[in-house]
């Protein structure tokens, strides 16, 4: 008779949590999963993928105002907010069930309701109670807000997915990448958007490059951003409601849209109860091996606060369910991922940025390249795209590639490929483009920027 009710005890069906519960029980594991909303988790119904839809139908806008100039006449375009609202949510009902199918072809028991840990085996679901050899937290997160007068008008990414209707105005609170993709997606369909940045741009953490290139795109199309200021209360007003920003002015708008960080979704789930160790933001610590300080616990993806990328959660997971039920001893490399923001233009980039590769590498080269895109030699658009490598001079390895304009993820990720075999300056030179493409530049790039790079690149 088995000692406990499963070999393995999933919390989140989220992309980690389902991907993880089924690759171990595709190696015979008996697994069971909880998941207090409906599975698919942040991406599949609350980020990536909605937020993509959204920004697809954002895009169209682009499409028409560039069709004249070459030789269309597009009669005058309506959009209707509730009728891609209808259809995104019908696709995330499909995905919905797609997901559900998965778990039941890979025989993994769903719970549906609220878990928490009763002790290191032993999980509590609506009142049931269920053992487990193992247990994986793989929770999430969720939006922060701040805790400033007003904020109950405020808004996060969650509810911009759902609003009922189109706002005519927009302030949104924060220069992060989920703030700069629903900057474009407003503004592409006619939202008046201002954004509150407490830094000194957007993207804080990339290079500084993508920063700069980016905020200036941004304001190109009409996105009012304001660097080093942040809303300090917010009230309802007859119009709609007020923000009062740090430098005492007042802004008006009909939605107020946080997009501040994320924090991990841990709390009531017992584990400090049990010895787990959480940081101040609520984050599982785990070691290189997603263990954490109770040996029958783990922990993967945005409940870890280690890397906050979908696919990362997924390569956890599975890492995790072949070390313990596939005999194939795996820890994720965090080396070399790619990522990408789908704002308005996009941005994919993958390695070092120019200031971290001068850190650890010392000496680095630097290739830089802007230039309008052939597609609007014709449209007349002036949106331009950036193109970027680092290089480590010593080894002339290409430690960084960074891209901001059309198609920037859809590129970065074959760049992702060739960082990730070691490729050097020199085969990237050796490489023949495709032409006319923007990818390349990737492999033309033949002038180095001179030094310093730093007060080049300001």
């Amino acid at each position: 008779m088995a000692a406990y009710d499963f070999d393995l005890f999933t919390l989140g069906a989220g992309s980690g949590g389902v991907a993880g519960s089924r690759r171990a029980a595709s190696y015979g594991a008996r697994v069971g999963i909880a998941e207090s909303v409906r599975v698919g988790g942040t991406c599949v119904l609350r980020g990536c993928v909605p937020k993509k839809l959204l920004v697809y139908a954002a895009h169209f806008a682009d499409a028409f105002a560039d069709a004249a100039g070459y030789g269309w006449t597009v009669p005058e375009a309506r959009f209707d907010w509730p009728t891609l609202i209808e259809r995104k949510d019908r696709e995330l009902d499909r995905l919905n069930g797609i997901y559900l199918k998965m778990l039941a072809d890979a025989g993994v028991k769903l719970f549906e309701g609220k878990a928490r840990l009763v002790d290191p085996h032993t999980v509590e679901i609506g009142g049931a109670r269920v053992t487990a050899e193992r247990i994986m937290i793989a929770t999430g997160g969720h939006p922060m807000l701040p805790a400033i007068p007003g904020i109950e008008h405020a808004i996060t990414s969650n509810e911009a997915l759902d609003l009922p209707r189109l706002p005519r105005r927009a302030v949104i609170v924060g220069g992060g990448y989920i703030a700069v993709e629903f900057a474009g997606i407003f503004e592409a369909l006619g939202v008046e958007v201002t954004m509150l940045c407490r830094s000194d741009g957007v993207l804080r953490g990339f290079d500084q490059d993508i920063r700069a290139h980016l905020l200036e795109q941004l304001r190109g199309r009409g996105i009012t951003i304001r660097t080093r200021d942040n809303a300090t209360r917010i009230d309802k007003t007859a119009e709609g409601l007020g923000v009062t920003t740090l430098a005492g002015d007042q802004l008006d708008a009909d939605i107020v849209l946080y997009a501040t960080g994320r924090a991990p979704n841990t709390r009531g789930l017992g584990l400090e109860e049990l010895g787990v160790l959480l940081n101040a933001n609520g984050a599982v610590l785990v070691d290189e091996w997603s263990q954490t300080a109770v040996p029958s616990i783990y922990a993967v993806g945005d409940a870890t606060d280690r890397m906050n990328l979908t696919p990362v959660a997924i390569a956890e997971a599975r890492a995790f369910a072949e070390t313990h039920y596939n005999s194939n001893p795996m820890r994720f490399d965090r080396s070399g991922v790619p990522s990408a923001v789908f704002s308005t233009p996009p941005v994919g980039t993958v390695g070092l940025t120019e200031e971290e590769a001068r850190r650890s590498c010392g000496a680095v080269d630097i290739y830089r390249t802007r230039f309008r895109p052939m597609k609007h030699t014709l449209s007349g658009r002036e949106e331009r795209v950036m193109m970027k490598l680092v290089v480590d001079r010593a080894s002339d390895r290409v430690v960084g590639c960074h891209m901001v304009g059309p198609d920037s993820p859809e590129i970065i990720q074959g760049m992702a490929i060739a960082l990730k075999c070691g490729a050097t300056k020199k085969q990237f030179d050796q490489t023949v483009g495709i032409h006319p493409t923007a990818a390349e530049e990737f492999v033309t790039m033949r002038e180095k920027l001179p030094e310093p790079v730093s007060q080049a690149a300001e």
